[in-house]
Protein backbone atom coordinates (compact mmCIF):
# COMPACT_ATOMS: atom_id res chain seq x y z
CA UNK A 1 0.00 0.00 0.00
CA UNK A 2 1.45 3.08 -1.12
CA UNK A 3 1.49 6.59 0.81
CA UNK A 4 -1.36 7.72 -1.80
CA UNK A 5 -3.48 4.28 -1.22
CA UNK A 6 -7.78 5.19 -0.01
CA UNK A 7 -8.83 3.36 2.80
CA UNK A 8 -11.72 0.96 1.69
CA UNK A 9 -13.95 1.47 4.61
CA UNK A 10 -14.89 -2.71 4.30
CA UNK A 11 -11.76 -3.67 4.46
CA UNK A 12 -10.38 -1.46 6.26
CA UNK A 13 -7.47 -0.90 4.10
CA UNK A 14 -6.05 -4.05 4.03
CA UNK A 15 -3.96 -5.37 1.30
CA UNK A 16 -6.45 -9.08 1.69
CA UNK A 17 -9.34 -10.32 3.43
CA UNK A 18 -8.15 -10.58 6.81
CA UNK A 19 -10.68 -10.00 9.27
CA UNK A 20 -9.50 -6.77 11.33
CA UNK A 21 -10.51 -7.43 15.11
CA UNK A 22 -12.32 -4.22 16.83
CA UNK A 23 -10.16 -4.38 20.05
CA UNK A 24 -11.26 -1.20 21.35
CA UNK A 25 -14.72 -1.98 20.70
CA UNK A 26 -14.20 -3.21 24.76
CA UNK A 27 -11.37 -0.16 25.61
CA UNK A 28 -14.25 1.57 28.17
CA UNK A 29 -15.20 -1.19 29.98
CA UNK A 30 -11.25 -2.41 29.88
CA UNK A 31 -10.87 0.81 31.37
CA UNK A 32 -12.59 0.25 34.69
CA UNK A 33 -11.54 -3.00 35.08
CA UNK A 34 -7.76 -1.64 34.97
CA UNK A 35 -8.57 1.40 37.20
CA UNK A 36 -10.60 -1.11 39.63
CA UNK A 37 -7.38 -3.66 39.20
CA UNK A 38 -5.13 -0.93 40.37
CA UNK A 39 -7.18 0.72 42.93
CA UNK A 40 -7.37 -3.18 44.74
CA UNK A 41 -4.09 -3.65 44.47
CA UNK A 42 -3.06 -0.37 45.86
CA UNK A 43 -5.49 -1.37 48.49
CA UNK A 44 -3.81 -4.37 49.39
CA UNK A 45 -0.22 -2.84 49.14
CA UNK A 46 -0.77 -0.26 51.91
CA UNK A 47 -3.36 -2.26 53.71
CA UNK A 48 -1.41 -5.14 54.21
CA UNK A 49 1.96 -4.48 52.89
CA UNK A 50 4.51 -6.77 51.33
CA UNK A 51 6.00 -9.84 52.87
CA UNK A 52 9.63 -8.67 52.33
CA UNK A 53 12.58 -10.86 52.35
CA UNK A 54 15.79 -11.01 53.98
CA UNK A 55 17.14 -8.79 51.05
CA UNK A 56 15.30 -6.38 52.34
CA UNK A 57 14.77 -6.45 55.90
CA UNK A 58 18.50 -7.64 56.85
CA UNK A 59 19.15 -11.01 57.95
CA UNK A 60 21.95 -14.06 57.61
CA UNK A 61 22.98 -16.15 54.94
CA UNK A 62 25.00 -18.77 54.71
CA UNK A 63 25.83 -21.07 52.44
CA UNK A 64 25.77 -25.67 53.12
CA UNK A 65 27.75 -27.78 51.76
CA UNK A 66 26.19 -31.69 52.15
CA UNK A 67 28.38 -35.16 51.71
CA UNK A 68 25.14 -36.68 50.85
CA UNK A 69 21.84 -35.29 48.95
CA UNK A 70 19.34 -33.57 51.05
CA UNK A 71 15.84 -32.44 51.35
CA UNK A 72 15.36 -28.85 52.17
CA UNK A 73 12.56 -29.15 54.40
CA UNK A 74 15.17 -31.56 56.66
CA UNK A 75 17.19 -28.51 56.83
CA UNK A 76 14.79 -26.35 57.60
CA UNK A 77 13.74 -28.54 60.16
CA UNK A 78 16.74 -29.19 61.97
CA UNK A 79 17.97 -25.15 62.15
CA UNK A 80 14.37 -24.63 63.83
CA UNK A 81 14.97 -27.49 66.54
CA UNK A 82 18.25 -25.45 67.14
CA UNK A 83 16.45 -22.27 67.56
CA UNK A 84 16.99 -20.67 64.22
CA UNK A 85 13.44 -19.80 63.47
CA UNK A 86 11.82 -18.37 60.28
CA UNK A 87 15.17 -19.70 58.48
CA UNK A 88 14.71 -20.33 54.22
CA UNK A 89 16.34 -23.30 52.88
CA UNK A 90 16.58 -22.99 49.05
CA UNK A 91 19.04 -25.46 47.03
CA UNK A 92 21.62 -23.97 44.76
CA UNK A 93 21.63 -26.43 41.51
CA UNK A 94 21.98 -29.71 43.16
CA UNK A 95 20.49 -31.15 46.42
CA UNK A 96 24.01 -31.08 48.08
CA UNK A 97 24.66 -27.29 47.92
CA UNK A 98 21.86 -25.19 49.91
CA UNK A 99 21.18 -21.27 51.00
CA UNK A 100 19.93 -20.40 54.17
CA UNK A 101 18.29 -17.55 54.94
CA UNK A 102 17.17 -16.05 58.23
CA UNK A 103 16.44 -12.77 60.25
CA UNK A 104 19.00 -10.93 62.34
CA UNK A 105 20.55 -12.81 65.18
CA UNK A 106 21.05 -10.50 68.22
CA UNK A 107 24.26 -9.82 69.62
CA UNK A 108 25.83 -12.81 66.79
CA UNK A 109 28.97 -12.12 65.23
CA UNK A 110 29.64 -13.93 61.62
CA UNK A 111 32.75 -16.26 63.10
CA UNK A 112 30.42 -17.20 66.29
CA UNK A 113 27.24 -17.82 64.06
CA UNK A 114 29.39 -20.26 61.05
CA UNK A 115 29.81 -22.92 63.87
CA UNK A 116 26.49 -22.55 65.42
CA UNK A 117 24.48 -22.94 62.44
CA UNK A 118 27.60 -25.83 61.00
CA UNK A 119 26.60 -27.57 64.66
CA UNK A 120 22.54 -27.36 64.11
CA UNK A 121 23.03 -28.19 60.57
CA UNK A 122 23.99 -31.86 60.91
CA UNK A 123 21.70 -34.37 59.99
CA UNK A 124 21.76 -38.22 60.72
CA UNK A 125 24.80 -39.71 58.69
CA UNK A 126 24.85 -36.35 56.47
CA UNK A 127 27.86 -34.52 57.53
CA UNK A 128 27.38 -30.10 56.23
CA UNK A 129 29.79 -27.30 56.32
CA UNK A 130 29.32 -24.28 56.16
CA UNK A 131 31.63 -22.06 52.96
CA UNK A 132 30.35 -18.67 53.41
CA UNK A 133 27.85 -16.82 55.91
CA UNK A 134 27.28 -13.15 55.46
CA UNK A 135 25.28 -10.70 58.05
CA UNK A 136 22.91 -7.58 56.71
CA UNK A 137 22.00 -5.27 59.16
CA UNK A 138 18.09 -3.90 59.17
CA UNK A 139 19.45 -0.43 57.59
CA UNK A 140 21.19 -1.95 54.89
CA UNK A 141 18.35 -3.67 53.77
CA UNK A 142 16.00 -1.39 54.09
CA UNK A 143 18.61 1.19 52.13
CA UNK A 144 18.73 -1.41 49.89
CA UNK A 145 14.11 -1.31 49.16
CA UNK A 146 14.37 2.30 48.75
CA UNK A 147 16.99 2.08 45.94
CA UNK A 148 15.02 -0.53 44.55
CA UNK A 149 11.87 1.77 44.72
CA UNK A 150 13.94 4.38 42.93
CA UNK A 151 15.40 2.11 40.42
CA UNK A 152 12.04 1.28 38.60
CA UNK A 153 10.77 4.79 39.22
CA UNK A 154 14.03 6.11 36.95
CA UNK A 155 13.39 3.21 34.50
CA UNK A 156 10.13 4.55 33.88
CA UNK A 157 10.89 8.03 33.73
CA UNK A 158 13.81 6.90 31.12
CA UNK A 159 11.08 4.64 28.93
CA UNK A 160 8.91 8.00 29.03
CA UNK A 161 11.86 10.28 27.42
CA UNK A 162 12.70 7.30 25.30
CA UNK A 163 9.03 6.72 23.48
CA UNK A 164 8.28 10.44 23.71
CA UNK A 165 11.76 10.67 21.28
CA UNK A 166 11.15 8.14 19.14
CA UNK A 167 7.73 8.07 19.03
CA UNK A 168 5.13 10.46 20.16
CA UNK A 169 4.37 11.94 23.68
CA UNK A 170 0.69 10.62 23.44
CA UNK A 171 1.91 6.81 22.61
CA UNK A 172 4.91 7.35 25.56
CA UNK A 173 2.04 8.27 28.09
CA UNK A 174 0.33 5.72 27.51
CA UNK A 175 3.32 3.06 27.50
CA UNK A 176 4.48 4.49 30.95
CA UNK A 177 1.02 4.20 32.12
CA UNK A 178 0.89 0.38 30.80
CA UNK A 179 4.25 0.04 32.29
CA UNK A 180 3.15 1.57 35.87
CA UNK A 181 -0.30 -0.60 35.83
CA UNK A 182 1.96 -3.94 35.58
CA UNK A 183 3.95 -3.01 37.82
CA UNK A 184 1.31 -1.84 40.47
CA UNK A 185 -0.83 -4.59 39.87
CA UNK A 186 2.29 -7.42 40.07
CA UNK A 187 3.11 -6.50 43.54
CA UNK A 188 -0.35 -6.00 44.65
CA UNK A 189 -0.93 -9.68 43.90
CA UNK A 190 2.26 -10.14 45.84
CA UNK A 191 0.64 -8.09 48.91
CA UNK A 192 -2.76 -9.57 49.04
CA UNK A 193 -1.41 -13.15 48.87
CA UNK A 194 1.68 -12.55 51.25
CA UNK A 195 4.62 -14.05 49.14
CA UNK A 196 8.08 -13.59 49.55
CA UNK A 197 9.19 -10.16 47.74
CA UNK A 198 12.90 -10.65 47.70
CA UNK A 199 15.23 -9.69 44.95
CA UNK A 200 14.65 -12.30 42.68
CA UNK A 201 10.72 -10.97 42.56
CA UNK A 202 12.58 -7.49 41.87
CA UNK A 203 14.76 -8.57 39.06
CA UNK A 204 11.50 -10.10 37.80
CA UNK A 205 9.53 -6.62 37.71
CA UNK A 206 12.81 -5.22 36.28
CA UNK A 207 12.70 -7.49 33.25
CA UNK A 208 8.49 -7.36 33.04
CA UNK A 209 8.82 -3.70 32.31
CA UNK A 210 11.42 -4.21 29.51
CA UNK A 211 9.07 -6.93 28.14
CA UNK A 212 6.00 -4.72 28.34
CA UNK A 213 7.72 -1.69 26.89
CA UNK A 214 9.03 -3.68 23.89
CA UNK A 215 5.13 -5.01 22.85
CA UNK A 216 4.48 -1.24 23.20
CA UNK A 217 6.76 -0.08 20.88
CA UNK A 218 6.15 -2.93 18.59
CA UNK A 219 2.68 -1.71 18.46
CA UNK A 220 3.40 1.76 18.48
CA UNK A 221 5.90 1.67 15.45
CA UNK A 222 3.06 -0.29 13.76
CA UNK A 223 0.55 2.62 14.72
CA UNK A 224 2.54 5.02 13.17
CA UNK A 225 3.17 3.52 9.62
CA UNK A 226 -0.17 2.91 8.96
CA UNK A 227 -1.62 6.35 10.19
CA UNK A 228 1.50 7.42 7.49
CA UNK A 229 0.24 5.15 4.65
CA UNK A 230 -3.28 4.82 5.06
CA UNK A 231 -5.33 7.51 3.93
CA UNK A 232 -9.01 8.63 4.87
CA UNK A 233 -9.14 6.31 7.99
CA UNK A 234 -10.58 7.29 11.67
CA UNK A 235 -8.10 6.89 13.98
CA UNK A 236 -9.56 4.59 16.01
CA UNK A 237 -9.76 2.13 12.45
CA UNK A 238 -6.04 2.82 12.31
CA UNK A 239 -5.23 1.45 15.59
CA UNK A 240 -7.50 -1.87 15.16
CA UNK A 241 -4.97 -2.48 11.90
CA UNK A 242 -2.23 -2.15 13.39
CA UNK A 243 -3.00 -4.18 16.55
CA UNK A 244 -4.05 -6.93 14.71
CA UNK A 245 -1.55 -7.17 12.65
CA UNK A 246 0.62 -7.36 15.36
CA UNK A 247 -1.68 -10.02 17.54
CA UNK A 248 0.51 -12.97 15.83
CA UNK A 249 3.56 -11.51 16.99
CA UNK A 250 2.43 -10.68 20.00
CA UNK A 251 0.71 -14.16 20.96
CA UNK A 252 3.65 -16.39 19.34
CA UNK A 253 6.23 -13.70 22.07
CA UNK A 254 3.83 -14.51 24.93
CA UNK A 255 3.73 -18.15 24.32
CA UNK A 256 7.56 -18.36 23.87
CA UNK A 257 7.83 -16.61 27.34
CA UNK A 258 5.66 -18.60 28.85
CA UNK A 259 7.02 -21.88 28.38
CA UNK A 260 10.24 -20.40 29.59
CA UNK A 261 8.94 -19.28 33.03
CA UNK A 262 6.83 -22.34 33.62
CA UNK A 263 9.94 -24.68 33.05
CA UNK A 264 11.55 -22.32 35.54
CA UNK A 265 8.41 -22.50 38.14
CA UNK A 266 8.25 -25.83 38.14
CA UNK A 267 11.86 -27.59 37.59
CA UNK A 268 14.22 -24.16 38.57
CA UNK A 269 14.24 -25.28 42.11
CA UNK A 270 13.41 -23.07 45.23
CA UNK A 271 15.69 -19.66 43.95
CA UNK A 272 13.99 -19.22 40.88
CA UNK A 273 10.15 -20.17 41.90
CA UNK A 274 9.10 -16.61 43.29
CA UNK A 275 10.94 -15.10 40.18
CA UNK A 276 9.05 -17.11 37.59
CA UNK A 277 5.43 -16.79 39.43
CA UNK A 278 6.41 -12.91 38.82
CA UNK A 279 6.94 -13.32 35.30
CA UNK A 280 4.10 -15.47 35.19
CA UNK A 281 1.46 -12.68 36.34
CA UNK A 282 3.21 -9.98 34.50
CA UNK A 283 3.69 -11.59 31.00
CA UNK A 284 -0.53 -11.60 31.11
CA UNK A 285 -0.99 -8.09 32.35
CA UNK A 286 2.04 -7.07 30.40
CA UNK A 287 0.07 -8.17 27.19
CA UNK A 288 -3.36 -6.88 28.48
CA UNK A 289 -1.91 -3.56 29.28
CA UNK A 290 0.06 -2.65 26.08
CA UNK A 291 -3.24 -2.80 23.91
CA UNK A 292 -6.16 -1.57 26.43
CA UNK A 293 -3.86 1.07 28.51
CA UNK A 294 -0.78 2.21 26.76
CA UNK A 295 -3.26 2.16 22.80
CA UNK A 296 -6.23 3.00 24.09
CA UNK A 297 -5.19 5.94 26.74
CA UNK A 298 -3.44 7.80 23.55
CA UNK A 299 -6.49 7.21 21.44
CA UNK A 300 -8.44 8.58 24.46
CA UNK A 301 -5.65 12.22 24.19
CA UNK A 302 -6.57 12.58 20.63
CA UNK A 303 -3.78 10.26 18.50
CA UNK A 304 -4.36 11.65 15.11
CA UNK A 305 -2.36 11.32 11.77
CA UNK A 306 -1.03 14.81 12.05
CA UNK A 307 1.00 13.61 15.05
CA UNK A 308 3.10 11.51 12.35
CA UNK A 309 3.52 13.69 10.10
CA UNK A 310 6.37 16.22 9.58
CA UNK A 311 5.15 19.68 9.01
CA UNK A 312 7.22 21.98 6.29
CA UNK A 313 7.79 25.36 7.82
CA UNK A 314 6.23 28.22 6.00
CA UNK A 315 9.91 30.26 5.34
CA UNK A 316 11.16 27.26 3.71
CA UNK A 317 8.19 26.88 1.29
CA UNK A 318 9.19 30.23 0.39
CA UNK A 319 12.55 29.94 0.10
CA UNK A 320 11.72 27.13 -2.45
CA UNK A 321 9.23 28.40 -4.37
CA UNK A 322 9.74 28.66 -7.77
CA UNK A 323 9.41 32.56 -9.25
CA UNK A 324 7.16 32.68 -12.18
Amino acid sequence: MTENTQLNPKKYGRPDDEHVIPFMKIAMPAAVFSIILTLASIFFIATKGLNLGLDFTGGVSAELNYAEPVNASDVSKALSQAGFKDSVVQTLGSNRDLMVRMPVQENAEASDLAKEITAAAQLPGNKAEVHKVDVVGGQVGNELYVRSGGAVALALLLMLVYVTIRFEFKLALGAVLSLFHDVIVTVGVFAMMQWPFDLTVLAAILALLGFSLNDNIVVSDRIRENFRKIRGAEPLEIVNIALTETLRRTIHTSATLLLVVLAMMFLGGDGLHWFSVAMFIGVFVGTYSSIYIGTAFALWRGLNRQDFIVQVKPEFEEENEIPH
